[in-house]
């Protein structure tokens, strides 16, 4: 099977040559930027991926950049090409030092009364200085008005996974995702809710696993100070079921997922920005070292042009 590497490579060369082809279009192409500074508090410094939890608490020091690029692919066709750089580094616990590059490319296509689209993104994530994680996905999409407050998005997902020394859980994943939005006063107000459906097939059998997922968002646009913030509440729910006994606990593990997560955004002149946000997660599982609580509250000042 190609590496993660090769096939987003391939995708983002096609893509790239796409644009390349049909460089004298009438609209102009648009570069855009960012770069963020901030710090994090975390009750229970944690790896994901690979279910290590401390049971303890530690602040990071945040940075963060991005670098993006539209290019018109005639009148009603766009690609998007991203950078985007991001580093963790915690005051104790280094080892999880964590930094992230993340390459994507998307094409969107404006039909009328839908838009289509495909996506790849390749992420490369280190701990403290080595190899950690590279992630592949690509996902065509379809969305569209279906009627004047009422907008819905469909999406299919292919993901790839590598861990560097832990091949048994490499994996690969399908996923279906579908998400309603409600514009309650237009992009000033409005609803998000989404399910998505996952299925993962690891190399070992006891880390595969098929989900359901729901995700519940408000956000709301507000004037202050002669400047419009922004406020979100966001809630994620999922239910994993895996599909192998786990030989720790002697029987097929299941896990329950939520999350919420209030977020605000003012900003303070026309490029710079400050972003507050806190987090907490209720994480159940009949695994004791994934079964956790945990608490995350953050600031992070950001400059884009």
């Amino acid at each position: 099977m190609p590496t993660p590497r090769r096939l987003c490579l391939f995708a983002l060369a096609v893509l790239a040559a796409g644009a390349t082809a049909q460089e004298g279009e009438e609209r102009s192409r648009e570069w855009r930027g960012g770069v963020g500074v901030g710090a994090e508090y975390d009750t229970n410094v944690s790896v994901d991926e690979v279910d290590v939890t401390s049971g303890e608490a530690d602040s990071a020091w945040l940075v963060d950049f991005e670098l993006g690029v539209t290019q018109p692919l005639g009148k009603q066709t766009d690609l998007n090409l991203n950078y985007d750089f991001s580093q963790a580094t915690y005051e104790r616990f280094s080892r999880v030092d964590r930094q992230t590059h993340i390459l994507g490319a998307d094409v969107g296509t404006d039909l009328g009364k839908a838009n289509t689209g495909i996506s790849a993104y390749y992420i490369n994530s280190r701990l403290d200085g080595e190899p950690f994680l590279e992630y592949l996905r690509v996902s065509p999409s379809l969305s569209g008005f279906l009627a004047r407050k009422w907008f819905a998005r469909g999406a299919y997902v292919f993901s790839e996974r590598t861990i560097e020394d832990r091949a048994d859980r490499d994996a690969t994943t399908h996923s279906g995702e579908a998400d309603l939005y409600y514009f309650h006063r237009g992009l000033r107000s409005y609803f998000n809710i989404g399910y998505r459906y996952r299925d993962e097939d690891a190399t070992a059998a006891r880390f595969d696993f098929r989900s359901h997922g729901l995700k519940l968002r408000y956000i709301r646009r507000f004037d202050l100070f002669e400047r419009q913030a922004k406020v979100e509440l966001a809630w994620r729910f999922e239910a994993r079921r895996y599909l192998s006994p786990t030989p720790s606990i002697g029987e097929d593990r299941e896990d329950d997922r939520s999350r919420w997560k209030l977020d605000l955004e003012v900003p303070l002149t026309r490029r710079l920005a400050l972003q507050t946000y806190a987090s907490y997660g209720n994480y159940e599982s009949n695994l004791p070292r994934a079964d956790f609580t945990q608490t995350i509250a953050g600031a992070r000042l950001s400059y884009g042009w």
